[in-house]
């Protein structure tokens, strides 16, 4: 049986695949549409990070294909319903990279509540802006506010906690009486009062139609003046110009952005040379060791449903992800 992986993966993991398969492994393939084309036609396993387009079209290339790994949790590059229509399993690594981005966002947290770590620059130039820069704020006794708590957003709680944030979480999935709150310590509280009250506000939502532009202007003119906004969900949940004009003005302290509408950012991005912003490529949830771990449990995975120890069915029960 023939497995082929289009984008970076863990060597051990490879490794261990090919002792069991026929293993093409081209962390480049992703850009070599014909390439990729060809190898999948007589492939029955596909293996991906989040750059490669699993739709009908490449679909139509793999016939023999009856499983895709996904190397991370969004699925928004792979068209799901087209791969329940033939019957292929679709299985992400859930949970083995939400350690790595729960230390992303709180990191960035601290970071731009603190605001003095982006004066590098400045300081070695002989510039000694110390009177500007001693009204940074200490993390603890803020309200870290969470926008969706599935697993990636309880293991950041558990860090804010430890730092003695407070927080407050928005999930349309559960209800107040959920059993999740108290075992957390979070807050339940709508998405209008999470955005008014939190001085940090960490998006962990998929991108669906009902999260696109979910912070848009009208909402970003809702924070708390001086709080800051982590996105590591989903490029397309903020709209950029208006969080690039609400920083610019100094409503916001700061931002981090790993995701964006647009993966590379685009020459002349309107995100370009704006004050207190994090700008990092897609790689908040990737770590030497969550990768290890990403990797590691992929090529499990994979092996077992070709090898016939998992069923479809099983496989789709992932699916029900809470980014």
């Amino acid at each position: 049986m023939k497995i082929v992986i289009s984008e970076f993966m863990d060597e051990q993991s490879v490794d261990e695949l090919r002792q069991r398969f026929d293993v093409v492994y081209d962390p480049k393939l992703v850009d070599k549409r014909e390439e990729l084309q060809r190898q999948l036609g007589d492939a029955q396993a596909l293996v991906v990070r989040n750059r490669t387009q699993v739709r009908p079209e490449l679909l139509a290339c793999a016939p023999q294909l009856r499983v895709v790994g996904r190397l991370g949790v969004g699925l928004d590059n792979i068209d799901v319903p087209a791969c329940e229509a033939r019957g292929i399993g679709v299985i992400p690594a859930t949970g083995a990279n939400a350690l790595a981005v729960a230390e992303y966002v709180i990191a960035s947290a601290m970071v731009l509540l603190r605001g003095s770590y982006l004066s590098s620059a400045s300081v070695a130039a002989g510039e000694w802006p110390r009177s500007q820069l001693s009204e940074g704020r200490e993390s603890a006794g803020k309200t870290l506010g969470l926008v969706g708590f599935g697993g990636i957003g309880r293991l950041t709680a558990q860090l804010a906690k430890a730092l003695g944030m407070q927080v407050v979480a928005y999930d349309p999935m559960l209800d107040a009486g959920s059993p999740v709150w108290t075992a957390t310590g979070a807050r339940c509280a709508s998405l209008d009062q999470l955005v008014a009250e939190a001085d940090v506000v960490s998006l962990h939502v998929p991108l669906t139609d009902a999260t696109r532009g979910l912070m848009n202007a009208e909402r970003i003119g809702r924070m708390k003046p001086g709080a800051v906004l982590i996105n590591t969900a989903r490029g397309g949940i903020v709209d950029e110009a208006a969080l690039a004009q609400a920083l610019r003005d100094g409503r916001l302290a700061g931002a981090a952005l790993d995701v964006f509408e647009d993966e590379p950012l685009p020459a002349g991005s309107v995100l370009a040379g704006v004050p207190n912003l994090i700008l990092t490529p897609h790689i908040g949830g990737v770590t030497k060791e969550s990768n290890e771990r990403v990797s590691a449990m992929i090529a499990e995975r994979v092996a077992e449903h070709l090898l016939g120890a998992t069923t479809t069915e099983q496989s789709c029960q992932h699916l029900a992800l809470q980014t």
